[in-house]
């Protein structure tokens, strides 16, 4: 069953990208968008709202399926669209610089926010790898023909090219998914040595130390039984040293001092978590987002079976409901104060309040 919805969810996203991109805007050449405004004050948020995020300034951004953005600052919902500047109203990432600049990623490109003006980041086209302590990093999710990250160092947006895959010929032999692009980047994740990571559509995850690229490949991370793909959707290094991809079947240790002298990275597979009577019959599931609260907690997002909270070697399962109705959960994100928050197919927004996630209305 976990498998029949995870290739529905990549339907969803061919469906939605398809979507956004009748809607594209092409980028201005001066890097800025005409028709800026500070945005429209809104009533209510909107339903399909994939992520969250939370700023400096404790505002919160709302990114939507084709609404654009919205920001709440505790009183006042403000939507930002295409007709306030924004490239493309579906939005995959939001980021903010030290600076205090926000970022959209968006179907049509990256765009700047300053406070007062959304622009657009111009992107040129690069090989050259750079890893800079300040780097934002990039990736759109469901666009067509994307064959790496975007890195921006604040000055100039490189859209880069991942070097050729060890099993590049022997994947493609065997046939991929037409839908994406086989090295299109679902998730990035700085680990706790500063080294870059980027899970891919079919190739598996590359970890980039500043030096070289390095990359790993497991069929059950990439590969369903069925033959079909879902891509590596999230990495994360836990407080043990102990790297998770995808599904609780294994955990991974990385020997990054074998990995130097290797064309791959180096590691073994350590035991994951669960079992069949935990997950309702199935030995393992899949999630999309990961995370660790400040008391070691960890917390795991699927895409129909609710939420996952690993407390030492107990796992406690939270159903999110809107109303009767089973939610599709897309993301989850905590915030500055280590609110647990969830995006959903087109539910809205969800914040666990201790007990249960419960639907946020503003």
């Amino acid at each position: 069953m976990k498998l029949i919805l995870f290739s529905y969810f990549n339907i969803l996203i061919i469906l939605t990208s398809c979507n956004g991109r009748t809607k594209e805007n092409a980028l201005n050449s001066e890097n800025v968008n005409k028709n800026i405004s500070l945005g429209d004050t809104v009533n209510k948020l909107g339903k399909q709202l994939w992520y969250v995020f939370q700023d400096k300034q404790n505002n919160y951004w709302f990114s939507s399926n084709g609404e654009g953005v919205y920001r709440y600052d505790g009183k006042t919902i403000v939507n930002f669209t295409t007709k306030n500047g924004l490239s493309n109203d579906t939005i995959r990432q939001i980021q903010e610089d030290k600076f205090g600049n926000i970022y959209f990623t968006t179907f049509g490109g990256i765009n700047k926010f300053d406070g007062k003006k959304i622009n657009s980041l111009q992107s040129i086209k690069s090989k050259e790898w750079k890893l800079e302590p300040e780097d934002l990093w990039f990736s759109i999710l469901g666009k067509r023909e994307e064959h790496g990250p975007y890195r921006y160092n604040g000055k100039t947006l490189f859209q880069l090219e991942f070097p050729k895959h060890y099993l590049h010929d022997e994947i493609y032999q065997k046939g991929i998914n037409p839908f994406f692009s086989p090295y299109e980047v679902y998730c990035i994740y700085k680990d706790r040595k500063g080294a870059m990571w980027f899970g891919t559509s079919v190739f598996g995850a590359c970890r980039f130390d500043g030096q070289s690229i390095k990359w790993m490949y497991e069929e059950d991370l990439t590969i369903t039984p069925t033959g079909g793909t879902f891509g590596i959707r999230s990495i994360y290094e836990d407080k043990d040293g102990r790297f998770w991809f995808c599904n609780t079947w294994h955990r991974y240790i990385f020997d990054f001092d074998k990995t130097i002298k290797s064309d791959k990275l180096q590691y073994h597979k350590t035991n994951g978590i669960g079992n069949a009577e935990i997950f309702g019959g199935d030995k393992y599931v899949y999630y999309s987002y990961i995370v660790e609260d400040k008391n070691g907690i960890i917390w795991l997002t699927t895409w129909d079976k609710g939420v996952y909270k690993l407390e030492g070697k107990s796992i406690t399962n939270y159903t999110v409901q809107d109303g009767i109705k089973n939610v599709n959960l897309v993301s989850m994100y905590m915030d500055n104060q280590g609110n647990l928050w969830l995006g959903t197919l087109e539910n809205g927004t969800f914040k666990f309040n201790g007990n249960t996630f419960e639907k946020f209305n503003p």
